[in-house]
């Protein structure tokens, strides 16, 4: 890897910069290596590119099949007009996304991973921060390890963006909030603990979509879960990426959750993300129906 990247660490156990690489004619070899770095460290960096949604939606597929193509996180509506009133519904999502997670644990299958790139930035904030779950699970106590231990609990976007303030207000005709990943009956189950199928190593599969412990108390249970989430991302583990023109930034999501953080919504900002298919044999959820993993719709199991 060493020899065919130029690769600037960041000053953390994690992420990595990749200098002098061209997205748009990068070889299978000098690929294989830049995915090598993004196994190797959870998320890296790629400053410069300025690539087009198509390019970077080509990028992406490298990695695998897409749950879906580049979508704009912005508050730019599609005339140009700037979003900043707190009760705008893009807004709200935005906000919502502060909280710490995983991407689409909330989904039957889990994501793989993402591509993000910036084409408008803010003066200030706006930052996405990553925390490294394979070394906040390491860092757990053998005690907390042997209880977190075949423990599962649910995921849901309904449930976090509830519990932060941020619902969309409008709702389809059985009363369930409209957007992507908002979905009726049961939510997906997932282990707290995930070993990841490239590594082999455990990391923990938490966040601010998990909820209701499997069997515990639903308070006992959310008092425990607030309790990981805030301890596995102290300042060392954590890394916030102030974002450029022309960036890309891609991390792997079974390993690393990420965050937006606050930014004046009177400045335009807009970035693109491409959201990468998890492989349904390892990150479907444990009731996830095979339907629902083989059509991307949100269907599951009722046990």
């Amino acid at each position: 890897m060493g020899d065919t990247l130029n690769i600037e660490r960041i000053d953390r156990d994690f992420g990595a910069i990749i200098h002098d690489v061209d997205i748009r004619t990068i070889d299978d070899k000098t690929f294989a290596a830049v995915r090598e770095a993004w196994i190797t460290y959870g998320v890296i960096i790629l400053p410069g590119q300025f690539l087009t949604q198509d390019e970077q939606n080509a990028f992406a597929l490298r990695f695998g099949d897409l749950e879906f193509p580049a979508a704009p996180i912005s508050n730019l509506d599609k005339n140009g007009n700037i979003r900043h009133l707190s009760e705008d519904e893009v807004v709200k999502q935005i906000r919502g996304n502060e909280g710490w997670h995983h991407d689409s644990t909330y989904m039957p299958v889990q994501a793989k991973g993402a591509v993000v790139t910036a084409d408008i930035v803010t003066d200030t904030g706006a930052a996405t921060g990553f925390a490294d779950m394979r070394a906040a699970y390491d860092r757990l106590d053998d005690a907390t390890k042997a209880r977190l231990e075949g423990l599962e609990a649910y995921h849901s976007l309904w449930f976090s963006m509830d519990r932060a303030g941020y619902l969309p207000n409008k709702r389809d005709d059985n009363g369930v909030p409209v957007g992507y990943g908002y979905h009726g009956g049961e939510n997906p189950l997932r282990p707290l603990v995930k070993v990841h199928p490239e590594t082999g190593r455990k990391n923990l599969n938490i966040g601010r979509h998990a909820h209701n412990i499997v069997g515990w108390d639903p308070e006992e249970s959310q008092a425990f879960l607030d309790e990981i989430n805030a301890g596995a991302v102290w300042e060392g583990n954590t890394y916030f990426h102030q974002w450029a023109v022309g960036d890309v930034v891609v991390w792997d999501n079974r390993r690393m959750m990420h965050r937006a953080t606050p930014f004046d919504f009177t400045q335009p900002r807009r970035i693109w993300h491409s959201r990468i298919a998890g492989d349904p044999a390892t990150e479907a959820a444990l009731n996830a129906d095979v339907a629902g993993r083989a059509s991307g719709q949100p269907a599951f199991r009722q046990d």
